[in-house]
């Protein structure tokens, strides 16, 4: 496994989980990072310095040298196939396919599920509370069976799948969403929590952790 020449710049906001996602990525893989905090309240990431690293203003965004990657599901693919171990990302087809599911599901029903829960209580937007916490514990039915027949989403070792979906579950609390009734989930979360170099996202007193 290779290392960057230099320190990988993460531009992130701490409370993000999807920033959170690169930022524990970059930590299992050992990598020297250089993190920014963008400041959101403040608009930085709508500046055109920022919109030329991400068009669409969001966190995280990492450089890599002259490589700049946004999209925290695109960062963990890039950072994956330059300086993971082929089980982060498998080259067998079916199972690339597989990991590739789980990013889908990261960025949807994940994202709409305990993601949004969350953005209402930490962040206060303005989502169906009843509606995003219904479909976050719909998804997590979902996870708990799979996760109730092996230890990682896909194969047999964990792969940028788990840790794409890591965050928003393990702070799905926050959002008022329980996962007392999810012992496979709960399980899979403190096998993330227990590789090497783990970081976990800060939290916040919000929702059923108020």
């Amino acid at each position: 496994m290779s290392h960057p020449a230099q320190a990988i710049v993460l531009y992130r906001f701490a409370r993000s989980g999807h920033s959170h996602r690169a930022e524990l990525f970059l930590s299992l893989l050992g990598l020297p990072v250089t993190p920014i905090d963008v400041d959101l309240a403040g608009g930085q990431h709508k500046t055109p310095e920022y919109l030329a690293m991400n068009c669409f203003g969001q966190v995280p965004v990492i450089r890599d040298g002259d490589v700049t990657v946004a999209d925290s599901n695109a960062i963990l693919c890039y950072l994956a196939s330059r300086y993971g171990a082929e089980h982060w990302l498998p080259r067998e087809p079916a199972q690339a396919a597989q990991v590739q599911r789980w990013l889908s599901v990261a960025a949807g029903q994940l994202a709409y599920g305990p993601c949004a829960a969350r953005l209402i209580t930490v962040f206060g937007a303005k989502f169906n509370p009843e509606e995003v916490i219904a479909r976050a514990h719909a998804l997590f039915v979902i996870l708990d069976a799979e996760l109730a027949q092996r230890d990682w989403l896909v194969g047999e070792q964990v792969t940028i799948a788990d840790i794409a979906l890591y965050s928003y579950t393990a702070h799905a609390p926050e959002g008022n969403v329980a996962l007392d009734a999810y012992p496979h989930i709960r399980a899979w979360l403190a096998r993330i929590e227990a590789l090497p170099g783990f970081v976990a996202m800060p939290t916040t007193a919000a929702g059923l952790r108020a």
